[in-house]
């Protein structure tokens, strides 16, 4: 089984036994980059039993934008389907915002290389607001990745960003310890 499979299933048997021990169902990311993906993700869904409104899939947006025809039905698809779907490492590519107003994108995660920059003499400040907005004008979620200082938390609050995720909150863990992570009720990702 390809890699890209293998991970997905192990993601969706995850999120189901989460799920089972009593924990708040949450949203598991995943990206992909399989053009085939469509048929292997909806044999995954029935043999895991996840429900697709507790699946993300995130793709990069120089990925998204190689295809762009084929991209957005495929992304039409999984989007009826129910699934969430987000641009990964957002401002990193070369996308067209034309195209990207049309996806059914949910969320923009915000590329750590301009989070990291937020305070520092090439201050990305403007740049990071400026997603911010436009993620709001379209309807979608805003992330930020890459987050590792209070001030960078600071920043992002006071520009309203939906979530953040980094080594502030955690550094990456293996299933049992997000399991007591998680049930402790630090939310880890919500800036509000």
């Amino acid at each position: 089984m390809p890699v890209g499979r293998w991970v997905l299933r192990e993601a969706c048997w995850q999120a189901k036994k989460w799920q089972a021990t009593a924990l708040h169902p949450i949203r598991m990311a995943v990206e992909f980059r399989d053009k085939n993906f469509l048929s292997s993700l909806q044999t995954t869904l029935k043999e895991t039993g996840l429900e697709p409104r507790h699946l993300e899939l995130e793709q990069t947006e120089s990925v998204l934008m190689q295809h762009v025809e084929s991209t957005a039905l495929v992304l039409a698809e999984l989007r009826a389907m129910g699934l969430h779907l987000a641009v990964d490492d957002f401002g990193t590519g070369y996308s067209s915002l034309s195209y990207l107003s049309q996806f059914p994108i949910s969320s923009l995660k915000i590329d750590k290389s301009f989070v990291q920059r937020i305070l520092s003499a090439h201050d990305n400040a403007p740049v990071i607001s400026a997603v911010i907005n436009m993620g709001r004008s379209l309807m979608q979620q805003v992330i930020a990745e890459g987050v590792e200082t209070q001030e960078q938390v600071a920043f992002l609050q006071s520009r309203d960003c939906d979530e953040a995720q980094g080594y502030y909150f955690s550094p990456p863990m293996v299933a049992e310890q997000a399991a007591k992570f998680l049930k402790t009720g630090i939310s880890g990702t919500v800036l509000q």
